[in-house]
């Protein structure tokens, strides 16, 4: 074996260790870690805009009734 050869099995050897930390064995690598972060900051951020709708409508129906009662 050439020094060269040594070189490219070792640096596939790197490059095999480095996928496997990535993509680990199926959901279990720093890809799946980030699939289920960025899906627990899409839920949060849902619940965070459901919250905000019904916290205008709230305000709304409050500005509603003082304005009703204004007039009175």
């Amino acid at each position: 074996m050439t020094e060269f050869e040594a070189q490219v099995l070792a640096d596939l050897s790197v490059l095999k260790n480095q996928m496997s930390t990535l993509l680990g064995d199926g959901n279990s690598g720093r890809i799946g870690a980030i699939e289920r972060r960025v899906a627990q900051h899409e839920e949060r951020f849902q619940n965070a805009r459901g919250f905000a709708i019904a916290l205008g409508a709230l305000i709304t129906f409050v500005q509603f009734l003082i304005d009703y009662l204004r007039r009175k």
